[in-house]
Order: C-alpha cells, then structure tokens, then sequence
C-alpha cells in the first residue's frame, strides 16, 4: 500500500489551520479505510516563516496526532520555495504526494479520484478548476490573461491549475533536479514528462483568514514565469527596435518632403510626443533586460533556496 503525504503550505494561517488539520485527517483516515492508502500516510504542514501563531498550532497538532507532521523553515522564503521545501521533504519517506493550500479552496474530495489516476499508471494529476464563480469579475479576467500570455510566450502552464496536483516519488526524484533559483513550479512539472491526467473540481470561498496572493504577488508570479520560461519578450523588444527604426525612417522621409513642398508648420508637439514614445520603449526595455540579467546574477550564485529550522516527524 503506497504512503500518501499531503503537503501543505502555510504563511499566517493561525485561523485556518485547526480548520484545514481536521478536515485533511478526516479525509486521510477516510482514504486509510477505503485501502486506497496507506496507514503510514502524512500530512506535512510547512510553516513559511509565520509571524503569527501557526508553528504553535503545528505542533499543538503534531502532539495530538501522529499523522501530523511539521517543517518549519528559517524564516519567509515565499510560497513555491515552502512548497518545494516540503515536497522535496516529503518525497522521502513517501510514495506519492498531494500539494494543497492552507485554505483548502482546493476540493479535498477529489483526492481519492487524483490517488485512483495514481494507480492508473498517471505520474502527476492535475487538479484543475472548472470555473472561476467565486472570483470576481477581475480576477476572472486577469487570470484568464494570465493563462493566455504564458502560453502566448511559449511556457507550458496547464490552464486554471495552480498548485493543487498529485506527484509520484519518480516525479519529484526528478522535480527535484531542477535546481534553478528562479521557481515556478506550475512550469517547472510539465517539463518533466510523465504520463500525466486531470481532475476537475468547484473551487470553494475561504472559510476564515486572509488571501495569501493579491494582486501584488499575483503580478509577480506572472512575471517570475515569463522570463523563467520564455526568452520571447527580449525578441520582441528587438521587433520593437526594427519598427521603430523604420517609423523614423518613414517619418524622416515624410518630413523632408514636407520641407519641399512648403507645408511645413511650426511646432514641437509631434516632436516632443515621438521622444516620450521612444524614451519610454527604450526604458521598458532596458527594465525587461535587467530583469533577466538578475535572474542570472541570481542563478550564478547558487544561494540554498531554503533552510529547514525544524522537522516534526513520527
């Protein structure tokens, strides 16, 4: 029988917590039941340097109840490196994982559908949202776009799934060799190529806490796939160079007949609106190439992507 770890991330969830350990453990002894598991099986909360409460909680938890482990982590160091801290953790001393947010928006109903597409010979489900009725219309678009633009820049991403996904031990033996600095996860797992399947589910309100991604954070995670994933945008901005190139050129031409013709009228507007265009395209692209210099600033170095302070393990 194969030991299941459901690995979870937490930044701040003291309110969430007590909820998401009761409901996972009902779920897991439900599954122990049905021998669709193992009794070894985990849950693995991964406290993301919590300013909060959460660690007590965590090991309040772990006390209480021998399938609660617990990994705290030297500080914040973001959410997909938690997430990695603790898949990596995980995967050894289990045979298959399931990664899940603290507010369980996620359907932990769909574990057992995710662990029989296991069993099927699928390496990696993904749990995937069939609709965004509890986002609002914002979020609903700038999601969607999201979607779209990596796929536009060439990076995989499977749409409307985030992090909510089963992994077998020989997927995460091998997630674990991408070393990279720059983490986004969601591109990282398809790279790995495995036989892979689906599961569709409602995503549900969070019942207590705050959001953990708002609009901030959301942006940056779409940066961080774009150029992690796709040197598209720094040909684009050449693209870009040639057109304008070719604008002056014509304007230039424009202008001299002009001249000739003596139409010419006096003023800077055109002028001063063509320097502003131009200065901006040169700004944003000397931004878009630093910002893929740093990645490989970040990258040479190879600073460890975590430090685990604590395992509370059986």
């Amino acid at each position: 029988m194969d030991i299941l770890a459901i690995v979870v991330p937490c930044f701040n969830e003291e309110e969430m917590l007590p909820i998401s350990s009761k409901e996972l453990r009902e779920k897991l002894a439900e599954l122990v039941a049905k021998g669709k598991i193992s009794e070894e099986s985990f849950i693995l909360f991964v406290d993301d340097g919590s300013k909060d409460n959460t660690w007590e909680l965590i090991e309040k938890e772990h006390n209480e109840h021998k399938e609660v482990y617990g990994l705290k982590l030297a500080g914040n160091v973001g959410h997909q490196y938690a997430l990695t801290a603790g898949l990596i953790t995980a995967k050894e001393c289990s045979d298959v994982t399931i990664s899940i947010d603290a507010d369980l928006q996620d359907d932990i109903n769909v574990f057992e559908e995710m662990i029989d597409k296991y069993h099927a010979g699928n390496d990696i489900v993904y749990g995937v949202r069939n609709k965004r009725k509890t986002d609002t219309i914002f979020k609903r678009a700038t999601a969607q776009g999201f979607y779209r633009l990596m796929n536009f820049f060439g990076a995989k991403t499977i749409y409307n799934h985030a992090d909510f996904r089963l992994m077998s031990k020989r997927a995460l033996d091998h997630f674990a060799n991408y070393e990279e600095v720059n983490l986004y996860i969601r591109g990282i797992v398809p790279l790995i190529g495995y036989k892979t399947e689906k599961v569709f589910y409602d995503r549900k309100s969070r019942i207590a806490g705050e959001s953990k991604y708002p609009l901030k954070k959301m942006l940056a995670l779409a940066i961080e796939g774009i150029t992690s994933f796709s040197i598209k945008p720094i040909r684009y901005i050449t693209l870009i160079g040639f057109i304008s190139v070719f604008c002056s050129i014509a304007a230039f031409i424009y202008a001299l007949v002009s001249y000739f013709l003596g139409i010419v009228e006096p003023g800077w507007t055109s002028l001063i609106v063509s320097i502003w265009f131009l200065g901006g395209v040169q700004l944003i692209s000397i931004g878009l190439i630093g910002e893929y210099i740093g990645k490989i600033y970040l990258e040479v170095k190879r600073r460890p992507r975590y430090n685990i302070e604590t395992f509370l393990s059986k």
